[in-house]
């Protein structure tokens, strides 16, 4: 193994404290790099609690509902008492707000930016405030900017990257998501999975688990239920997630008539997510913008189960090589309604459930994804 270094992660939240993506990618980083001669210190807002459930790896800065003017200064309060404790041989920032205090802390220090997505294009599809989304915008190209090398989830946000923000392609690097596949790989059968969870056995079950905000697409879904219906009478889409759209959701369900067939599940603890991707036949992601990559991808994959996407972002990137069938030919409701119907009906070959879990090892478990992050850390040291 190559000489050990030392890494400073400056992340969101804790994922015990606030599960998201980013947050989600983050904690494996921290528990899975050190085996690949990467020791790790990191800062999230987060409660005190942060710092005995991460091992006394990572420790909370500022309360996530404190101002921002005091996240902000906690921040850079502990940075600054980090730094005159040890110089870290990188800093990975996963987060641009929560790195932009370390710009003048740490200058003389390679920087290394996880770019999990355009923070401002994605407060501008949720309706911010325009003067919002552009202080995000010229705080993202500041933290950017001083960026040795760039890791991106996929090629499309590579090109974002690339284009939106201006960065070099040279210093672009892709790394896709991670997943503990043995914690999603769970030993029970569909039929015990469904049981467990008190799921009907005789209905084809879809399982779709996303925040509930405009961009991922679940009105889409909803009304794609309804061509679903026609040719898979007893089909049953099950929707998890929690967000500001779920009274909407619930109001489209009911004047498309599919009670019977869509349930709005709310949100699912992550102990129990392996058996909803277990007890599903497909799983669905239907994003209308800004997926870098989709976790919720490989997780299904993990479990066994194969998983429909639409051409959005780095989704394709994710699936394809497994098989083309798994990406949808576009997005809207009658492209996934018939893409669904033609799955559960086996025009559209799924790949089986050893296929999905043998591509997610291989390509995404922690150690695999963890290697090639600890790489490109070396490579900025070095280019620094």
């Amino acid at each position: 193994m190559s000489a050990p270094i030392d890494s400073l992660q400056i992340g969101l939240h804790w994922f015990g404290e606030r599960p998201g993506g980013l947050d989600r990618m983050f904690k494996a980083l921290i528990e899975s790099l050190p085996a690949q001669g990467v020791s790790v210190r990191g800062l999230v807002a987060g409660s005190p609690g942060v710092l005995a459930d991460s091992g006394g790896a990572v420790q909370s800065f500022a309360n996530a509902q404190a101002g921002i003017g005091t996240r902000l200064w906690g921040a850079r309060s502990q940075l600054r008492r980090l730094g005159r404790l040890h110089r870290p041989d990188v800093v990975a920032s996963h987060f641009a707000l929560y790195a932009a205090p370390t710009l003048g802390v740490f200058g003389d220090v390679p920087r290394v930016v996880h770019f999990h997505g355009p923070w401002a294009d994605e407060s501008g599809v949720e309706g911010r405030a325009a003067l919002s989304e552009a202080m995000r915008y010229s705080l993202e190209r500041m933290v950017y900017r001083g960026g040795t090398r760039h890791i991106v989830l996929s090629h499309a946000f590579g090109e974002i990257l690339r284009t939106r923000y201006r960065v070099p392609e040279e210093r672009i690097r892709v790394v896709p998501g991670c997943v503990d596949v043995d914690r999603f790989a769970t030993p029970m059968s569909k039929r015990e999975a469904r049981e467990r969870l008190g799921l009907t056995q005789d209905r084809p079950v879809l399982f779709c688990v996303r925040r509930l905000v405009s961009r991922m697409g679940l009105d889409d879904l909803i009304d794609a239920m309804f061509v679903v219906k026609q040719a898979v009478s007893d089909v049953l889409l099950v929707i998890a997630g929690k967000g500001p759209l779920e009274e909407m959701l619930r109001g489209r369900i009911i004047a498309r008539g599919l009670e019977r067939q869509v349930r709005l599940a709310g949100f699912v603890a992550d102990d129990v997510l392996p058996l909803w991707y277990r007890a599903a036949d497909v799983t669905v992601v239907p994003t209308v913008a800004l997926e870098g990559f989709g976790l919720t991808t490989i997780e299904s994959l993990a479990a066994g189960t194969p998983v429909l996407v639409t051409p959005v972002g780095g989704l394709p990137e994710a699936v394809a090589p497994l098989s083309p069938d798994l990406v949808l030919p576009s997005g809207g409701f009658h492209a996934i309604g018939r893409g669904i119907a033609d799955a559960l009906l086996g025009v559209r070959v799924m790949p089986d459930a050893d296929a999905c879990h043998d591509y997610a090892r291989k390509h995404f478990d922690h150690p695999v994804v963890a290697a090639q992050v600890a790489r490109i850390y070396r490579e900025a040291i070095g280019a620094f």
